[in-house]
């Protein structure tokens, strides 16, 4: 298979020949429709300084086909925004240039890298700078924290933020994105979704506010608007700013919009009038119904509403169904998680016809790093040789 560098940048034969195709985000060309989606790994040092292991983890990816590489989610401040033990950080200046090296490679390798800011909020199950959670209201989370992530029983009562809480957490958004900048990222993308902070403040039953961050849809959606604004102007250039939407949490996989497409088409036409480059959408399965039995998937709804290019994700390392999201115009570009996890080289394996293995739920148990992951490939390869 092909390097990076001599690669074809279009031109697949056969029905997935549209994920093969280049695209143009922002000021970023993208060589393929095919991203990795950003998926926790806990896998930094205890200071948040992304290593050498994460460094050949992300470039493997780059040199298995992936036009675009999304990092896992990087907390913004030290303050409340981390949510894991072993978390990488944009904190810092010290964590920053521990990602310079990761970003090299990956882009040695013909990719391009997106940093994926995120503030866990009342998420939080393991942050080494505060004792205390913060979130939008003193609403206790639903479920358990995740034991893959080194959690344990429930999530703790979080404080309702103050406003300087909230000027900090935009600051610290603003303060990230420019960190990822000179450290070489490509762009960034705001974590606005999968029930951590900025979707804890959309969700009306996690933010209770009665000042201009709460009640309405438009004030719900504040913090997200305020953050984009923030960062936008904290970074120059051809520098990519995306952002991720989701219905569903890591806590409450099937939760849902309650006014439906309407509201829907009011978040994304909020969003849509930002200046992002992109916009990421992740269900569950991308392509079903976003409400009820029938009608327009999650992307769909944001195609209609937005001028940017949508990115979906969500059960898409069906190659049919990957490519069926872009045929029909349902989203512009696809981001795979389990797909990526289970073969780095997914992009160069389907140009190539070879087979596309089954996930293995192993590589994230019991904790879901990167070391448990190559213990886990090390000993089925030792299988396989005995076999």
């Amino acid at each position: 298979m092909g390097t990076p560098a001599n690669r074809p940048e279009s031109a697949a034969p056969g029905p997935h020949a549209g994920l093969f195709e280049p695209l143009q985000v922002g000021g970023l060309r993208l060589p393929n429709r095919l991203a990795v989606a950003p998926m926790t790994r806990v896998s930094a040092t205890a200071h948040g300084h992304a290593t050498a292991q994460m460094a050949d983890y992300y470039a493997a990816f780059a040199a298995g086909g992936f036009g675009l590489v999304i990092t896992e989610g990087i907390y913004t401040d030290q303050a409340h925004a981390q949510g894991y033990l072993y978390q990488p950080g944009l904190a810092d200046d010290a964590q920053r240039e521990a990602w310079r090296p990761v970003v090299e490679r990956v882009q040695a390798q013909g990719g391009r890298i997106v940093a994926q800011l995120m503030h866990a909020g009342a998420l939080s199950q393991g942050n080494p700078y505060r004792s205390t959670n913060k979130a939008p209201s003193a609403v206790m989370p639903a479920g358990q924290q995740m034991t893959f992530y080194r959690g344990a029983g429930p999530y703790p009562m979080p404080e309702p933020m103050t406003r300087d809480d909230i000027a900090r957490a935009v600051e610290g958004f603003a303060q990230a994105a420019r960190r990822a900048q000179a450290a070489g990222f490509d762009g960034v993308e705001i974590h606005g979704a999968n029930g951590y902070l900025l979707d804890q403040f959309l969700t009306a039953h996690t933010n209770l506010r009665d000042d201009d961050y709460g009640g309405s849809l438009d004030n719900r959606l504040r913090l997200t608007v305020e953050v984009i604004q923030a960062v936008r102007p904290s970074t120059t250039g051809r520098f990519a700013v995306g952002v991720r939407v989701s219905q569903g949490k890591v806590n409450d996989f099937t939760h849902k919009w309650q006014g439906g497409a309407n509201e829907a088409a009011r978040i994304f036409g909020t969003l849509g009038r930002q200046p992002i480059d992109y916009l990421h959408t992740t269900e569950f399965e991308a392509w079903r119904p976003a409400f009820g039995e029938d009608g327009p998937s999650l992307a769909a709804l944001a195609r209609g509403h937005v001028a940017v290019p949508v990115l979906a994700n969500g059960s898409l390392h069906d190659p049919a169904q990957a490519a069926g999201m872009l045929a029909r115009q349902e989203a512009d570009f696809v981001s795979l998680g389990r797909g990526a996890l289970t073969h780095a080289d997914w992009p160069d394996r389907l140009r190539a016809g070879a087979r596309l293995e089954a996930f293995d739920r192993g590589l994230l148990a019991p904790i879901a790093d990167l070391a448990n992951a190559a213990r886990r490939r090390a000993a089925h390869q030792a299988g396989c040789r005995e076999a």
